[in-house]
């Protein structure tokens, strides 16, 4: 049997009215779409005419201090996605949720609902929180330790999987004549009591169609890499270059494998924010006009957050002041070593790293005509530094339309990506397969 030929995975990571942090005040965007769900219908419709594989939302838990000038996570994601899932019928749904201010219970439930609604088409992106805003939102006096955060994060993951997997495939009969709804010797308490979560089960809802969720992850510290390759079925990630691309992907599969998977079931997907543009020229010139229009008072309060360093008051013509080793650093530590080697590496001064973090906060950005950002596309994924690419359009929804209007021609012909859906789930998209219950799982093989 001859093997099927590798093709892209591409997922649109998608942001009110764009990436870039100034793309509400661009004449190409209309603010008012920030709180119309009409709009993140037609992205979602969108999306699905250009046959990717899904559509992602970011979260955040609180406001933060730079509501004046942006706050781009209003709707709560899964609420969003639910709604965009009744106008699709194909798209993949990825929802940000922290398992640092949620139950598990009430989170798998909420997962599994969505699921259910689309047709076997949710996901789950897994993040710790690392905000003081957020912890403050909730109770806490600061940031939960990096490690803590993460070990919760892997309970918390162990009770939501096996509340998913607590209805057997078969349980769910519908027998009218009989009476029986469902068999009760398929559907299983997990009596799960470990250091953080009491939780006894089962869940008050059955398998969906893909079995469950789809599992993604973005953390790319030591500790964000190995609880990826554990639990991970795709990765965002944020590498600036061709040769930090390669080392990532070579070092996450290895992980994967050493945790007893295939390194194929976990995808690989780099953050591009694309400048798309007839000449190379007319590109650049696009992205010059979103620079013009950061605030610095946004973005120095941003880039002060991610570093733990407060900038309000330092010059931006200057280079960034000493900063603290990456031991000390709490929050995202993988984006925070990202950001000081970028200013680093380039010499920089504050007001040209704030430019340059400005589409996508140290994702990789692109300018160029649609056939250069082809060739770059294909260059990453034929070499083995990513499955596919997290788009993030800076602005919405031109950028998203662009891209699937002349992009992803280029690609189909190239035959690096698909023409049609040949699946009906998330995880038939990405290339998995349905995902059985451990009970189920258990039985067959005890009958073998």
């Amino acid at each position: 049997m001859t093997a099927q030929p590798r093709q892209l995975h591409l997922n649109a990571f998608l942001m009110g009215v764009g990436h870039h942090e100034a793309a509400w005040r661009h004449p190409r965007t209309d603010a008012r779409n920030l709180t119309d769900v009409k709009h993140f219908q037609r992205l979602a419709q969108l999306a699905e005419r250009g046959r990717l594989d899904s559509v992602f939302f970011a979260d955040t838990l609180a406001v933060g201090p730079r509501v004046k000038h942006n706050s781009q996570t209003i709707f709560e994601p899964i609420t969003l996605l639910t709604a965009m899932s009744v106008v699709t019928e194909h798209i993949g749904l990825i929802a940000t949720a922290s398992t640092g201010y949620n139950a598990p219970y009430t989170l798998a439930r909420a997962f599994a609902s969505l699921d259910h609604i689309s047709g076997g088409r949710a996901g789950w992106n897994i993040v710790t929180s690392a905000g003081e805003d957020e912890a403050a939102n909730f109770g806490y006096h600061g940031i939960p330790d990096h490690a803590g955060r993460y070990a919760r994060a892997a309970e918390f993951l162990d009770v939501t999987t096996a509340l998913w997997d607590s209805w057997e495939d078969d349980a769910l009969v519908l027998d009218e004549h009989s009476g029986i709804f469902a068999d009760p010797t398929k559907v299983h308490p997990i009596n799960h009591d470990g250091e953080r979560f009491r939780v006894r089960g089962p869940l008050n809802s059955p398998r969906s169609r893909q079995g469950r969720p789809l599992l993604v992850q973005a953390g790319s510290s030591e500790t964000g890499k190995d609880f990826a390759a554990r639990y991970a079925e795709a990765i965002f990630t944020a590498q600036r270059t061709l040769d930090e691309g390669k080392a990532f992907y070579r070092d996450v599969k290895a992980r994967a494998v050493k945790f007893g998977r295939s390194s194929d079931d976990v995808k690989i997907l780099p953050g591009i924010v694309v400048y798309l543009g007839q000449t190379e020229q007319a590109a650049e010139e696009l992205e010059r006009e979103f620079t013009d229009l950061i605030s610095p008072e946004y973005s120095l309060r941003q880039l002060s957050r991610l570093l733990g360093v407060d900038l309000t008051a330092h010059s931006l013509d200057a280079p960034l002041p000493p900063l603290p080793p990456i031991e000390q650093i709490q929050g995202n530590k993988s984006r925070y070593q990202l950001v000081k080697d970028l200013a680093a590496t380039e010499s920089l001064t504050v007001r040209q790293l704030i430019a340059k973090l400005g589409g996508g906060r140290g994702h990789r950005t692109f300018a160029g005509t649609p056939e250069q950002v082809a060739d770059n596309l294909e260059e990453w994924f034929t070499g083995e530094a990513a499955d596919g690419f997290n788009v993030m359009p800076p602005y919405l929804p031109g950028g998203l339309e662009d891209f699937i209007e002349h992009v992803v021609p280029i690609l189909q012909r190239r035959g690096l990506f698909r023409t049609e859906y040949t699946a009906t789930t998330l995880r038939g998209h990405y290339g998995l397969a349905y995902q059985p219950s451990r009970h189920s799982r258990t039985a067959a093989e005890s009958t073998a």
